[in-house]
């Protein structure tokens, strides 16, 4: 069975409106043969990283940069999954109240340099998420799941 990590830092009700809509479309029940497994990015670890097939990625945008527990993760995981996820696909959403320029570019960095591809369209908000919003946030977690089932 494949796994699908997601990992997020979920410290505001917009950003965990947002995950909760990318786990509920990774996790919708139409799609077969994937194990979404989710973990703040404080807890996930290299182990999480090497076993999965593929990542949803989720922060707030904070101060033009991605959270720093996301950051964390990537400093955690860098050097030990390098060479091991070559070409894996990820996806990434990201909150901000007046911009999330910066923090999807800052994830886009380590993401180059892990040479991980991006598999779907970033879904960026910034605002109150609306009802597309959390629509695309589903469609971002449904898509990614769905390319990696049976």
């Amino acid at each position: 069975m494949a796994m699908l990590l997601h990992v997020h830092h979920t410290t505001s009700p917009a950003v965990h409106a947002m995950y909760a809509a990318v786990q509920a479309g990774a996790t919708d029940p139409q799609i077969d043969g994937v194990d979404v497994v989710s973990v703040a990015a404080l807890s996930a670890s290299a182990h999480d990283v090497l076993a999965a097939d593929a990542y949803l990625l989720g922060t707030p945008a904070n101060l033009g940069y991605m959270s720093g527990a996301l950051k964390h993760f990537f400093d955690q995981i860098y050097y030990p999954c390098l060479d091991a996820t070559v070409g894996r696909p990820y996806g990434l959403y990201v909150h901000g109240n007046s911009d999330t320029t910066g923090a999807v570019r800052s994830v886009e960095v380590v993401t180059t340099g892990l040479r991980w591809r991006l598999a779907q369209p970033v879904c960026s908000v910034v605002g109150e998420p609306t009802t597309a919003d959390l629509e695309a946030a589903w469609e971002l977690g449904a898509a990614l799941a769905a390319s990696l089932a049976t």
